[in-house]
């Protein structure tokens, strides 16, 4: 699940040619949270995260930037791949309930997000891994489990 990020390293050297570049990796809050049935995805996620830390420090001599982008729930069809998405009719909408930005993460939230790391404008933002989540795991929701977290 790695090959990606590494394939994308070897870009490096053409990268360097032109000036520099960015490189900006997608990963998942599964990286940090335990998920069900997603054990996989989120150790590969988790190692994602460090590759994009380590290329971040090596590759910033080349004018080079490595960041990541990790989206909470997105509104695409990957969701039906999750049995607990096809089985509870209600998670999305209960999701959406307990983002106070009141809707889900579309597919132009991330690639904003990209674009933006991948501009002039966030040339001294490296190593980060950016939450795109719509506030779900912010302190303030879980100081009142009342209200619930997905």
């Amino acid at each position: 699940m790695l090959g990606g990020p590494f394939r994308g390293s070897t870009a490096a050297p053409l990268m360097e040619k032109r000036g520099g570049g960015a490189i900006v990796n997608i990963s998942s809050p599964g990286s940090m949270r335990v998920l069900p049935d997603y054990v996989v995805v989120g150790a590969s996620k988790a190692a994602l995260e460090a590759v994009t830390r380590y290329l971040a420090i090596e590759l910033a001599p080349k004018s080079i930037v490595v960041n990541a982008v990790s989206p909470g729930v997105v509104l695409t069809e990957a969701l039906t791949h999750f049995a607990s998405v096809r089985t509870d009719m209600d998670l999305l909408a209960r999701a959406v309930s307990h983002t106070p930005a009141g809707r889900l993460i579309s597919p132009e939230d991330v690639a904003g997000v990209v674009a933006f790391l991948c501009s002039p404008q966030a040339s001294m933002i490296r190593g980060q891994v950016i939450l795109v989540d719509g506030v779900i795991p912010c302190p303030y929701r879980a100081s009142y489990p009342d209200q619930g977290i997905i």
